[in-house]
């Protein structure tokens, strides 16, 4: 069994091709995959609908979904995600880095960010120059620059502590 969550809302789901089991109750249905699992078509209630499967984050387990002109996004908790829930180890995923290191050896070439700056996992925060190439270093998270520890044609050892978030 999987939950779905939408929004604040989560369902248990337990599926199959002909029924589909929510929160304890049975509801028969057609599923029929189209478009290499990127559409469905359903028929419920002698009732068809089709949606439209728009992009899914493997990551966090998200999908969005395109079903009568809006969009939605359902996060899916497997068996393993619900055991660490349980456990109590289901934040130990999400935890914050506070500090970007050189992951070798090198000169940093320019900063791309500055004291207080807010910044998304995935931005460019560094350009580290090692065996004459480039390098760019980018955020592990979103967070805050709270102080940048080298400076611009500053050489740099492997595990230096380049950045520290707030």
């Amino acid at each position: 069994m999987i939950q779905a969550v939408l929004g604040s809302t989560t369902t248990d789901v337990d599926l199959s091709k002909e029924k589909v089991v929510l929160n304890g109750k049975e509801h028969v249905l057609d599923l029929l995959p189209l478009n290499n699992g990127k559409h469905l078509h359903i028929l419920y209630n002698n009732h068809s609908y089709f949606i439209e499967v728009i992009a899914f984050d493997k990551e966090s387990k998200t999908y969005t979904l395109g079903f009568d002109g809006k969009t939605y996004q359902i996060g899916i908790k497997d068996k393993f995600d619900q055991l660490l829930h349980s456990m109590g180890l289901d934040q130990l995923k999400t935890s914050k880095v506070n500090d970007v290191k050189a992951p070798m050896p090198g000169l940093v070439l320019s900063i791309k960010t500055t004291i207080g700056e807010s910044v998304k996992k995935g931005d460019p925060i560094l350009i580290l120059e090692a065996m004459k190439m480039e390098n760019v270093i980018k955020s592990p998270s979103d967070g805050v620059v709270k102080h940048i520890n080298v400076s611009e044609k500053q050489a740099v050892d492997k595990n230096q502590i380049l950045i520290t978030f707030e």
